[in-house]
């Protein structure tokens, strides 16, 4: 390889690293902190996700909604989210300020309720360092930063010569401080190389529109917005709990077998319910849209109707948590995180190491 074209790559390399090494250690630690949000949850939140089992139907959502806004009339809802393959699932209702309440689905009745909890605010200390539209910026780009320095990363680890490459893929443990610290840097940054270029890429599909024109022009499809429905049908009614109710009604009468349906307000003002169903591997889910204040049916977006843009879609949620891949998916999700967080402190050291050498010593007079 060129020596200018690996010199030029080592610069880039560095000092892209130095720009956004604090913000890369923010977000994989996050990260890792996060994969396993499910069964922390199901672990400490046992005792208000589910209640005893009854041999009794669900109440349904207007007498909940109902119980809700008694206790906060004045707080919009966000977000309701009911796990139909099981019974005994508390329904969730989310609202403006993050607080959410756990509701009793046989009865009604209110089980527990909770502002933001350490796994929300690590969740968005992820998306947006705490720093609302401005954190989700600088999150974003940072990605890409570290999207292009795992290329550049990767070209450097390459080896200059074959019989080198054995070196390349091991660390060399009796080594001094330095050079453990560059195998540390170099050895497991080639190993999670392939896994943090995927987590990378689906953390950037979130934010940008070009990322996701990539994959459509990848895959020769075009990502759906969902089909606009000709004959709309309008949920008649003035107030928010029967309106809600009848979406649901409507939607779980007309698209059965979901094993969670969760309604959110969108900032559009729209009312978007997303069905998911059980799957083999890509997430199937159904996505209605509806006008927020009329209840009328606006577009849906049906996976029996997905091509492969919209399978990468409905996908990337779990390729980014590793969730796609299962529990073992999880595990080596959380692994590589570590490693990630560790890169720009070995590359640091590295740098650091270098400028002290570089420096010329005094001479005593």
């Amino acid at each position: 390889m060129n020596k200018g074209f690996k010199k030029a790559i080592r610069q880039i390399h560095l000092w892209l690293g130095l720009a956004s090494g604090l913000i890369v250690f923010i977000i994989s630690i996050t990260g890792f902190l996060y994969v396993f949000e499910e069964e922390i949850r199901d672990f400490a939140q046992k005792e208000y996700l589910h209640v005893p089992a009854q041999e009794k139907s669900f109440i349904g959502l207007k007498p909940i909604i109902e119980n809700y806004q008694k206790l906060e009339p004045k707080q919009k809802i966000t977000a309701i989210k009911i796990a139909q393959n099981e019974p005994n699932a508390t329904v969730e209702i989310t609202n403006k300020k993050k607080k959410t309440y756990y509701f009793n689905p046989y009865d009604g009745s209110l089980v527990n309720k909770q502002g933001s909890d350490w796994l929300n605010i690590i969740l968005e200390i992820h998306r947006t360092l705490l720093l609302g539209d401005a954190g989700e910026f600088i999150q974003g780009w940072s990605v890409v930063i570290f999207l292009v320095m795992l290329i550049t990363g990767l070209i450097l680890w390459f080896p200059n010569q074959m019989r080198l490459l054995k070196q390349s893929l091991k660390i060399k443990w009796s080594g001094s401080f330095k050079r453990v610290n560059y195998d540390l840097h170099q050895v497991l940054g080639f190993y999670a190389c392939l896994f943090l270029l995927l987590i990378a890429f689906s953390g950037v599909y979130f934010k940008f529109d070009t990322v996701k024109k990539s994959v459509d022009l990848v895959t020769g499809t075009k990502l759906r917005k969902g089909d606009e429905v000709l004959n709309k049908e309008k949920i008649d009614s003035t107030t928010i709990p029967v309106r809600y109710s009848k979406i649901y009604e409507s939607v779980n009468s007309k698209y059965p077998g979901a094993n969670s349906i969760s309604l959110s307000i969108r900032k559009t003002g729209e009312l978007r319910v997303r069905m998911i169903y059980p799957n083999d591997w890509a997430r199937n889910q159904n996505i209605i849209f509806f006008d927020g204040k009329t209840g009328e049916l606006l577009r849906t977006k049906l996976y029996k109707d997905n091509n492969a843009a919209d399978v990468y879609e409905a996908s990337n949620h779990d390729l980014h948590t590793g969730t796609f891949f299962g529990i073992i998916g999880k595990i080596i999700w959380s692994i590589v995180s570590l490693i990630s967080a560790s890169l720009p402190i070995t590359g640091f050291i590295i740098w650091w190491k270098k400028g002290k050498k570089s420096k010329p010593k005094k001479v005593k007079a």
